[in-house]
C-alpha cells in the first residue's frame, strides 16, 4: 500500500524541509513535483525557487506542474514517491476557475489521491490562522487551500504541523474532526 503524508504549516516554518526529509527516509526514487510558475520578472520569487532547487539532492527527478497535478499523480508508477511542493501556490495557480470548474478539479485531485499507486507526500500552507483577507480574491484562495488541506487531513496516513521548527504528528496526537 502507498502511504500518503500531508505536511502543513505556516510560512517559514519548515515544512518544505521536513517533507524533503520524509521523502529521503522513503529510500525510494524520488519525483519532485513543483508547482510554482516561474517568474524571471520577480527576482525575489526566483530566489525562493533556487534556494528549493539548491537543496534538493540532485539524484531527485523534478517535475515542473503549476496546473495538471491530477493528470501527474494518476500518471505516477510505482516505486516512486511524489514530493508535492506546494498545494497552495498550485491552488493560487488555479484560482481563476469558476467554483463549478474548482469543485470538479478539487474533486479530481482527491480521487487520484485516494487511488495513487504510489507514495504521496504533500506540502501545504495554512493561511486561515490571520486575519481575513479585505479583498475577494484572498478568501477564495484561503477558503479553497483550507478546504483540500482538511479533505486531505482526514484522508491521508499521517499529517505533521510543522510550526516553530518543529514537526507535530497530528495523527497521533489529534483527532479527525469529521470522524466525531
Amino acid at each position: 500500500m502507498p502511504k500518503h503524508i500531508l505536511v502543513t504549516g505556516p510560512s517559514r516554518s519548515g515544512k518544505s524541509e521536513w517533507a524533503e526529509r520524509l521523502a529521503h527516509r522513503c529510500n525510494k526514487p524520488i519525483i519532485y513535483v513543483a508547482t510554482a510558475l516561474e517568474n524571471l520578472d520577480d527576482s525575489e520569487w526566483q530566489q525562493r525557487i533556487e534556494k528549493h532547487r539548491r537543496r534538493r539532492p540532485s539524484h531527485w527527478q523534478t517535475l515542473s506542474v503549476p496546473y495538471d497535478l491530477c493528470l501527474t499523480i494518476e500518471q505516477a508508477n510505482p516505486p516512486h514517491c511524489l514530493l508535492i511542493d506546494s498545494l497552495g501556490t498550485w491552488v493560487a495557480n488555479g484560482l481563476e476557475q469558476d467554483e463549478e470548474s474548482w469543485e470538479a478539479i478539487a474533486t479530481r485531485l482527491l480521487t487520484s489521491i485516494q487511488q495513487a499507486s504510489v507514495d504521496l507526500i504533500f506540502v501545504a500552507e495554512e493561511t486561515g490562522w490571520g486575519v481575513v483577507p479585505a479583498y475577494p480574491l484572498g478568501r477564495l484562495f484561503r477558503d479553497r487551500l483550507g478546504y483540500l488541506t482538511r479533505q486531505l487531513g482526514v484522508m491521508v496516513d499521517t499529517t505533521y504541523l510543522v510550526t516553530g521548527g518543529h514537526a507535530l504528528n497530528l495523527t497521533l496526537l489529534g483527532n479527525p474532526v469529521d470522524k466525531f
